[in-house]
C-alpha cells in the first residue's frame, strides 16, 4: 500500500507529529489532491488547542491548500486529474439547510465542512476534499503564492468587493499584517484611495509599496481624527480587533465559497496581488507554526511538501 507523510495533532494541546499514513482514496463526489503547499493560518490554533467544538483526533490541520488533482472519486464531473486546485476554509456544505438553500454555503447550518477541522487538511502529501470545495489555480500563481489566498486572501478580497465602496472612495485598512498586507493590495488594485493604519512609522514604507495612498501611525496619531480630516472612510477593513463608535454598520465576512476563492485567485493573478510568505518544509511544521503564532512571520507561513509539479 502506498504511503504518505502527514502532520497530525494527536489530541487537544498535543504536539505536531510527522507520521506515515496510507494515501487515502477519494469517495463519491470527492477528489484526491497531491498537496504542493499549505499555508499556516492562525485559525489552525483552534485545532491545535482543542478549541473547535466536536473535532476528532488525531487530526491533520490545514485549510490554505494548493496542489494538483491526483484522483477522482465516483460521480465527480467538471474536474480532471492534473488540474491545479486550491481548497480554503469552505470545504463543503450540506446543501439543504436554509443558508445553503439561499446559496450562502459558507454559513451552512447543518454540516459545514472545514479542512483540518471536520476532515483532514493540507499538512500532508495528499488530502481528500469534496469536488464542490475546489478552486482552479491560474497558471500565473505558484502553489506557495496561491495557498494563503485561499483564506487570508479571500477573506479580505470578498469583504472589500462586497463592501459597497466604489473606485475613488477612501477605504482604510486597519493592520498591515498577515491579512492586512493583502487587504492594502486588494484595496489599491480595486481603485480605492487606500489608507493603511498600523502601529509605528516602520511599516509606512511597506504600506506605500503595497499601494497605500496614505499611512497613519496609530501610536503617534489619532487615527479616527485623521480619517475625518481626509473626509472620512467609506469603509474600514479591520484585520485586527478594534472598537468602533458612532453611527456605523459593522459587517462580518467569513471567507467565501469555492467560486469566491477562484475569483480571488484570478484577480490576484490579473493585478499582481501577492502574499508575502516565509516558506518551510513539512518537517519544520512546529517551527513554522510557532513563528506564525508569535506574530513574527512576514507575513504568512507556508509549508511545502517538495512534491514535483504535474
Amino acid at each position: 500500500m502506498s504511503r504518505m507523510r502527514a502532520v497530525q495533532i494527536p489530541h487537544p494541546e498535543g504536539p505536531f507529529e510527522l507520521v506515515e499514513r496510507e494515501i487515502p482514496e477519494p469517495g463519491a463526489g470527492s477528489v484526491r489532491i497531491r498537496v504542493e503547499a499549505c499555508g499556516i493560518c492562525h485559525s489552525d490554533s483552534f485545532a491545535k488547542e482543542g478549541l473547535w467544538p466536536g473535532i476528532q483526533y488525531p487530526r491533520v490541520p490545514g485549510h490554505e491548500v494548493a496542489g494538483i488533482i491526483d484522483a477522482l472519486g465516483p460521480g465527480v464531473v467538471g474536474w480532471k486529474t492534473g488540474q491545479r486546485v486550491g481548497v480554503g476554509w469552505h470545504g463543503g456544505h450540506c446543501g439543504y439547510c436554509d443558508s445553503c438553500r439561499r446559496g450562502d454555503f459558507v454559513t451552512c447550518q447543518i454540516a459545514p465542512q472545514i479542512p483540518g477541522f471536520t476532515y483532514d487538511g493540507g499538512y500532508a502529501d495528499y488530502m481528500v476534499a469534496p469536488a464542490g470545495a475546489l478552486a482552479l489555480i491560474p497558471e500565473e500563481l505558484s502553489a506557495v503564492e496561491a495557498g494563503p489566498l485561499m483564506c487570508a486572501g479571500i477573506t479580505t478580497y470578498n469583504a472589500l468587493r462586497n463592501s459597497g465602496a466604489r473606485p475613488g472612495d477612501v477605504v482604510a485598512v486597519l493592520g498591515v499584517g498577515g491579512l492586512g498586507h493583502l487587504g492594502v493590495q486588494f484595496a489599491a488594485k480595486m481603485g480605492f484611495k487606500t489608507v493603511a493604519i498600523a502601529r509605528g512609522q516602520d511599516k509606512e514604507p511597506l504600506a506605500r509599496q503595497l499601494g497605500a495612498w496614505h499611512y497613519l501611525d496609530s501610536q503617534a496619531q489619532d487615527a479616527a481624527a485623521e480619517l475625518t480630516t481626509l473626509g472620512g472612510a467609506r469603509v474600514i477593513l479591520a484585520t485586527v480587533t478594534s472598537g468602533i463608535s458612532g453611527r456605523r454598520s459593522i459587517v462580518g465576512w467569513p471567507s467565501g465559497t469555492s467560486i469566491d476563492s477562484q475569483d480571488t485567485l484570478s484577480f490576484s493573478a490579473l493585478t499582481g496581488v501577492r502574499s508575502m510568505n516565509e516558506i518551510f518544509p513539512l518537517e519544520r511544521v512546529t517551527e513554522a507554526y510557532e513563528r506564525m503564532m508569535s506574530g513574527k512571520a512576514r507575513f504568512r507561513a507556508v509549508l511545502t511538501t517538495g512534491q514535483p509539479a504535474a
